[in-house]
């Protein structure tokens, strides 16, 4: 898994609450196992006028110039903006594999749906909660101005946007892994050794078990 250190760049404003898995990726899109080429179909029903449309190439179908990640500067963000409970819904991890597919390394808001947000932490994708007064406030500065790039540091544990900081709490276990690059796997394999200890251990004192 990639590392989480701190990123830059712009964001891209959602301005909605309770998007739920099937928005972010329809169910449609889920036949593929591998985490590649789902960013094409982020957002599938809205970005395109012919939303769905399994059988012709994404680069031949037509763009909804109305959704915002058809509308520049917004379809170069790497951060993406929203409200309340985004990722709520069904439990599908291709929903985070096609935001990190099309780019975005953090996601923002006063809360998410508590799997999604666990998929994010395990797909390298950075999931931020704010409060919905700092969350209102940098969706203004980011229409005001949409070139400027905004820093997630989650090393500094901070937001940065020009002279304006806000502060960026993460579960600690959660952040260091984010920092070492390792999801739960890895996490495990890092404890290898340990247990491979005990299940020699285990099969010397309780042989019967095997």
């Amino acid at each position: 898994m990639q590392a989480f250190t701190q990123h830059s760049g712009i964001v891209i404003p959602l301005d909605r609450r309770n998007v739920d898995t099937d928005a972010i990726l329809p169910k449609q899109y889920l036949k593929k196992i591998d985490k590649e080429g789902f960013g094409a179909h982020l957002f599938d029903d809205e970005r395109y006028l012919d939303g769905g449309d399994v059988d012709t190439p994404p680069a031949e179908r037509r763009p909804n110039p109305a959704f915002v990640l058809n509308q520049t500067p917004y379809d170069r963000g790497t951060v993406l903006l929203a409200q309340a409970n985004f990722g709520c819904g069904s439990s599908r991890e291709h929903a985070v594999w096609a935001l990190q597919d099309f780019g975005i390394r953090a996601v923002i808001a006063p809360s998410f749906g508590e799997i999604f947000q666990g998929n994010c932490f395990n797909n390298g994708v950075l999931p931020v909660i704010l409060s919905q007064r700092d969350v209102d406030e940098l969706f203004r500065l980011c229409r005001q101005a949409p070139e400027q790039p905004l820093t997630v540091d989650l090393a500094g544990e901070r937001l940065r946007w020009g002279d304006r900081e806000w502060p960026l709490s993460v579960d600690s276990a959660r952040r260091d892994a984010l920092l070492a690059g390792l999801d739960d796997i890895g996490i495990t394999l890092e404890r290898a050794e340990k247990i491979q200890q005990y299940e020699v251990r285990r099969r010397r004192e309780e042989p019967w078990l095997f």
